[in-house]
């Protein structure tokens, strides 16, 4: 498979013992992900957790198309899975199965099984768009779904008080738009806030792909995983990705406010189906 436009890799999974005696730079290694928009590339890791791929595009001088991989195994990149693209960068548009979809910042397409000749694009050479990828495989073909930030299904949580003020925006849920595996939304933490996903959470039925974006450039996120009673960090910078397997806490603090798009695959599209962990549970 000649991919003259694309770059992968993989990563294996890692159980928790492993994890727990982990240095920095292996956990860095295996959980981290950084260089997702590169200009004129499509760049992939294709991840041994419920077979998550997660990617970005950014298209500057020339269409982008999404080319195969040799890990999933077929002749298109969707002949066996879903795909779904958030735009976080300037307007551009993607060209799928003969339409083609304009999307402004923090809007989402939805692509079902089996879409055929796949693409992307910039409206504006000098502010491209990013497109942040996310694939599952699938089992059935659903119809391709053009979501706006101002149609996703809206929840303000938490409070000043607790630094974690917040809205939810639920791309994808239980409800509608349907999918086989993916559940993808995004949260913006309100000025003065830093605290995402506190209290935490693990969900041993999915995995959750966490990309931070919206930071200024001297600013990080303190991205914290591993079992509840073995906790781990990793410091995010803008626009990097953090892999977080089901048997793993996944929540951060930031130095300023920012954003964050999660997604999740796995056995059920339950957004709400999680094992809640207590603050004295915590090490």
């Amino acid at each position: 498979m000649d991919q003259k436009h694309t770059d992968f890799s993989s990563r294996f999974g890692i159980d928790p013992a492993a994890a727990a005696a982990m240095g920095t730079d292996e956990l860095r290694h295996h959980f981290h992900i950084d260089g997702l928009f590169q200009a004129d590339r499509v760049s992939l890791t294709y991840t041994h957790y419920d077979r998550m791929i997660v990617g970005g595009a950014m298209p500057v001088g020339s269409v982008l198309p999404l080319e195969t991989i040799k890990p999933t195994g077929t002749k298109a990149f969707l002949d066996r899975r879903e795909l779904i693209a958030v735009n976080i960068g300037g307007a551009g548009a993607i060209e799928a199965g003969g339409h083609s979809y304009d999307l402004a910042a923090r809007d989402m397409l939805y692509l079902g099984m089996g879409t055929q000749d796949v693409s992307f694009a910039s409206a504006d050479p000098a502010v491209p768009a990013k497109f942040y990828l996310l694939s599952a495989p699938a089992h059935q073909a659903h119809p391709n779904r053009l979501i706006r930030i101002g149609d996703a299904k809206r929840l303000d949580l938490g409070s000043k008080d607790t630094c974690n003020e917040r809205s939810i925006f639920q791309f994808i849920h239980a409800e509608e738009p349907k999918t086989c595996q993916l559940v993808v939304g995004m949260t913006q933490l309100a000025p003065g806030s830093i605290w995402n996903t506190m209290p935490c959470h693990v969900h041993d039925r999915r995995m959750e792909a966490y990309l931070y974006f919206d930071l200024p450039e001297t600013a990080r996120v303190f991205h914290f995983m591993g079992e509840p009673d073995e906790t781990r960090h990793l410091v995010m910078r803008n626009e990097e990705a953090v892999l977080s397997p089901g048997w793993s806490i996944h929540s951060g603090a930031g130095t300023s406010s920012y954003a964050f798009i999660w997604a999740m695959a796995g056995d059920n599209v339950d957004y709400t189906d999680v094992d809640p962990v207590a603050m004295d549970e915590l090490r």
